[in-house]
């Protein structure tokens, strides 16, 4: 199984996806530069965290008219497995191809700490190595991650499962202090109605190691794998 890093300038992220991935998970991984308007043979795509283009304008905005979104659109839309982290789903939601805005935490500040979340679908490909309902430990590190939606486009996507995490205590209770940015309904994670292409702003890559503190993010990123395994040996 080949898993495609896509590259930005200002990507900080993509050697975590690789570590990750490849020396953890046993994966191979493909380095795919923005410019390239192909991805090649690979099975999964990955936009990691950074800032990509110094997150000017806004941040993914730029990163979204790279010519390799072309591809990643193009990946998608056959059904394969797209994972966008902190910058990455900025840039997926920039790109279209998954509903909302990641606007400036409220406080103004750039959040670095570790948040627990709580898993809402356990059907995804993504999460099907967690029971709903269970409360994950996963770090952030983001500037723009509050999540907005209007009213009816919230209501939309509540309606249609797509939420994925939510930030909650260590109990798995939601409230305001645990929603460590500020996002409606205290979104973490968004995936498409298809259910193939999935935004979080917490970085599974960074939670795959005890000494990190957490193996949670492993478990996330297995769960991928094991898709990618049971679609290769179907007939």
């Amino acid at each position: 199984m080949t898993i495609a890093v896509v590259r930005f300038p200002g990507s900080n992220c993509d050697d975590d996806a690789r570590h990750a991935f490849e020396f953890v998970l046993g994966a191979r991984v493909r380095y795919v530069w923005h410019r390239e308007p192909r991805l090649g043979k690979v099975d999964a795509v990955v936009l990691p965290g950074g800032f990509s283009y110094g997150d000017y304008l806004r941040g993914g905005a730029l990163a979204a008219l790279s010519p390799v979104m072309g591809a990643v659109r193009d990946f998608a839309d056959r059904g394969g497995p797209v994972l966008g982290i902190c910058n990455g789903w900025q840039i997926l939601t920039e790109a279209g191809l998954l509903p909302g805005q990641l606007a400036r935490n409220p406080s103004l500040h750039f959040l670095c700490q570790d948040v627990h979340l709580r898993v809402e679908r356990d059907d995804l490909l993504f999460t099907q190595r967690f029971r709903r309902g269970q409360v994950l430990r996963l770090p952030i590190a983001h500037n723009e991650g509050c999540f907005y939606l209007d009213d009816a486009a919230l209501e939309r996507l509540e309606d249609r499962g797509q939420v994925v995490f939510r930030y909650v205590d260590a109990k798995g209770e939601r409230d305001a202090e645990a929603n460590v940015n500020g996002s409606r309904h205290a979104i973490a994670g968004v995936v498409n109605e298809r259910g193939n292409v999935l935004g979080m702003m917490p970085h599974p890559e960074r939670a795959v190691e005890a000494l990190l503190g957490s193996e949670d993010g492993a478990e996330l990123l297995r769960g991928m794998l094991d898709h990618l395994g049971r679609s290769a040996a179907a007939p």
